[in-house]
């Protein structure tokens, strides 16, 4: 860069270009995404992004934005394309007049960059355990060796009481699979050590979230995404720090639902439409969501 420490500041958040790095800084302020508020702070080195872009915001403002490589990021892993575009912690909004400078820094930050393609390991910090956060069935804990859910007794299934509270050491999972919480059905479920894609196609029948002793279901202010997305984050770099490789990803297909299920879902997301706390535009793609599971 031109001068170690120079500072580009946008709303909610500052990036201070260092020679080998940029340091992110993100406000407190109650208008800043609380992702970015968890998030605190993030060193982004530059081995660590494969590209930058310069593209028009909304209402008179510039975003930059740098793109991390495939695999540098745990949250970036765990989130899995989930994230809104107001959430992405890898944006920095600025106003137009601005631009100019903006487009200095991305060319500068263009011009050292030399590495590409997926990483072998994380190069951006994970959060740091232990962390915890409450779903609507349960508290998840993760001490930094192992992940335990507690089971609540308004919102845990049958199913869940019946298999007692779960201890699962790090050493036995193989990734986690992290379903946003802005999304219907939100959940964090752990996936064991051995799975891979060819058990999940021999064995397409997983259990629904909510009956799933291996996960935790979120709900309206339950699961929010600053304390989920983060603690799926710290869980993936501690297995990949544990098995001294990236952890395998699994897609896991959806089970087929009962019509009747489906049924009871959608009348129940009509209830939350019609007091207000689904707005139309939720209430339809939800809905086709749930439409498309028969």
């Amino acid at each position: 860069m031109s001068r170690m420490g120079d500072v580009l500041a946008g709303f909610h958040a500052a990036w201070e270009f260092e020679s080998d790095s940029v340091l992110i800084r993100y406000e407190r302020g109650i208008r800043t995404p609380k992702l970015f508020q968890a998030l605190g702070e993030r060193r982004v080195p530059l081995e660590a992004i494969e590209g930058v872009t310069l593209t028009p915001g909304r209402r008179g403002t510039v975003v930059l934005r740098v793109e991390p490589r495939a695999g540098a990021d745990p949250l970036i892993e765990a989130a899995a394309g989930q994230l809104k575009e107001s959430g992405d912690p890898y944006r920095l909004v600025l106003p137009a007049e601005r631009e100019t400078l903006a487009e200095y820094y991305a060319d500068e930050l263009r011009a050292l960059l030399t590495e590409s393609g997926k990483t072998e390991r994380y190069l951006v910090a994970p959060p740091e355990a232990p962390l915890q956060f409450k779903a609507y069935d349960g508290k998840a804990s993760f001490d930094g060796d192992a992940v335990s859910f507690r089971w609540s007794w308004t919102g845990a299934s049958s199913a869940k009481w019946k298999a007692g509270d779960q201890s699962f050491p790090v050493a036995d999972l193989g990734g986690v699979e992290w379903r946003s919480p802005e999304m219907f059905e939100g959940y964090l479920r752990l996936l064991p050590r051995d799975a891979d894609a060819s058990a999940a196609a021999a064995a397409p029948v997983v259990p629904q979230a909510d009956q799933d002793p291996a996960a935790v279901v979120f709900g309206l202010g339950y699961g929010p995404v600053h304390e989920s997305l983060p603690f799926a984050a710290a869980v993936l770099a501690a297995v990949r720090e544990r098995s001294g490789s990236a952890p395998v990803p699994v897609s896991v297909p959806a089970p087929r639902r009962d019509p009747a299920d489906i049924a009871e879902r959608i009348r129940h997301l009509g209830e939350l439409h019609q007091q207000g706390l689904v707005t139309d535009e939720e209430f339809s793609s939800k809905k086709a969501e749930l439409l498309a599971e028969l």
